[in-house]
């Protein structure tokens, strides 16, 4: 009788030096060129809303020495909206670069080449010299994109290696071995060109994570090797089907993705990066989750304008990572502020209100009770210091329980008026508004009063009382 070979009985056992215990070397996942593509209809239903399996296998913690953002705002960003004027994205290209300070916390930016207009926006920013963002770029994986990154001069450019079987089979009508040999080809070029690539594995969380995507990622790395180059392997939730939940199975788990990508791959942390979209409401958690697992860069568009329902926000990370180091590490978080305001007044792009950080309504207190709490101390209803990190004092909205003190600080943090301007409790202007406001609530109302009712009312007291805020 034939002797059974265990599966690790002939690998070697050596020191993992993170853990230091004993580890069997894992073997070399193999292409699987499948005849016919895995849509994983048990999880994707299409008729049926998606499903979340679990099969309890959990992954540690590994999370970088250094984690950064990266961001898509001038490419992903400008899919779902007009696109840009070469000026404004000059303008919004040094907004980041003020905001991601000196340590070069938001590390690159990336660009469209197709039109003169992105190309010329590529050529500004680049004269403007900054070490970060780092300009760079993205292109299909074809031959003819790459001509425009060799004219431009770029350092590295991002390749769209699109890496599910709804893609390779059902839009590029290809096998996954003639995908992987065609995305290699171009790849291969571009590094005897000695441009570094990124590779946009698009549709990362419905592919086959160990049939395509690993064997993939391995000969990837195994070029990068050969030509002393990094790559970097983007991992794009393109659906926004991730999710960050211990035990999730794979393709879906963002925690097994990355796993998978760094320990089965081989792909070092610095290489990894995740690009999330916002379909399901995970794109924070989810990028997050894949900074916690082992990815050191998450891809990131400003207030997450992006396809469909959007990206991940880059305003987001950037709390994200002071929550999770304890340190913005040279970021200006006061630049949020500036780029909101930009965008509305520059650009004509309305914030829906309630957006954390950047909406109008963000931090402001509505009820009644809160705001009565809020005016004895700011901390009981505000996140954090948001005058000190985003020049945006905590506001209460006016009601029937805030007093002649409450209007007086909605009016003086509302028009942001200095110290000398301020005004008083018991000036004219507060006693013409609260008169208002009592006739409003003893005429029956119960909610507290819009901005736009405060104006208004405001901008009458002024006007009879010859007043000037």
């Amino acid at each position: 009788m034939e002797k059974h070979t265990g599966y690790f009985e002939n690998r070697p056992v050596t020191m993992n030096e993170h853990n230091n215990l004993l580890q069997i070397e894992e073997h070399m996942y193999k292409l699987q060129d499948v005849e016919k593509p895995n849509a994983f209809r048990n999880m994707f239903p299409y008729d049926e809303i998606p499903k979340i399996p679990f099969n309890d296998r959990v992954v540690p913690h590994n999370m970088p020495k250094e984690i950064w953002i990266t961001d898509t705002t001038f490419r992903d960003g400008q899919q779902s909206r007009a696109p840009y004027s070469t000026e404004q994205i000059v303008t919004i290209y040094d907004y980041l670069h003020r905001l991601g300070g000196p340590n070069g916390m938001i590390r690159q930016s990336e660009f469209f080449l197709y039109s003169k207009k992105d190309r010329d926006a590529v050529y500004k920013c680049m004269e403007r010299g900054y070490q970060f963002p780092e300009v760079t770029s993205w292109i299909r994986a074809s031959k003819e994109d790459f001509k425009l990154v060799k004219e431009i001069g770029m350092k590295q450019t991002g390749i769209l290696v699109s890496c599910s079987d709804y893609h390779i089979f059902l839009k590029l009508k290809m096998t996954r071995r003639q995908a992987m040999e065609h995305y290699l080809s171009v790849v291969k070029e571009c590094l005897d060109e000695g441009i570094s690539v990124r590779c946009h594995l698009e549709d990362i969380t419905r592919a086959d994570i160990y049939g395509y995507v690993v064997p993939f990622c391995q000969e990837l790395m195994k070029l990068s090797e050969q030509y002393g180059l990094p790559i970097i392997v983007r991992a794009c939730d393109t659906m926004g089907y991730g999710v960050n939940f211990p035990g999730a199975v794979i393709p879906r788990s963002v925690q097994g993705i990355i796993y998978a990508i760094h320990t089965h791959a081989g792909v070092p942390h610095e290489c990894i990066e995740w690009h999330g979209h916002n379909d399901f409401y995970k794109a924070v958690s989810n990028s997050t989750t894949a900074w916690l697992y082992g990815c050191a860069g998450v891809n990131t568009s400003l207030f997450g304008i992006g396809e469909r329902t959007g990206n991940t926000p880059l305003e987001a990370m950037v709390f994200e990572y002071a929550q999770l180091r304890g340190t913005l590490n040279g970021m200006d978080t006061t630049v949020i502020t500036e780029l909101a305001e930009y965008y509305e007044k520059e650009i004509g792009y309305q914030i829906p209100p309630r957006t954390p950080f950047v909406g109008k309504n963000f931090n402001i207190t509505r009820a009644g009770i809160h705001a009565d709490g809020l005016l004895k101390n700011e901390e009981i209803y505000n996140i954090f210091d948001t005058e000190k990190f985003l020049h945006r004092p905590v506001l209460c909205a006016v009601s029937n329980t805030s007093g002649l003190a409450g209007i007086a600080h909605w009016i003086n943090t509302y028009f942001k008026l200095p110290d000398e301007k301020k005004i008083e409790k018991n000036s004219e202007l507060v006693a013409y508004v609260k008169t208002w406001v009592d006739a409003e609530y003893e005429g029956g109302r119960v909610t507290v009063l819009t901005d736009d009712e405060l104006l208004k009312v405001i901008g009458e007291g002024c006007s009879t009382l010859g007043i000037t805020l």
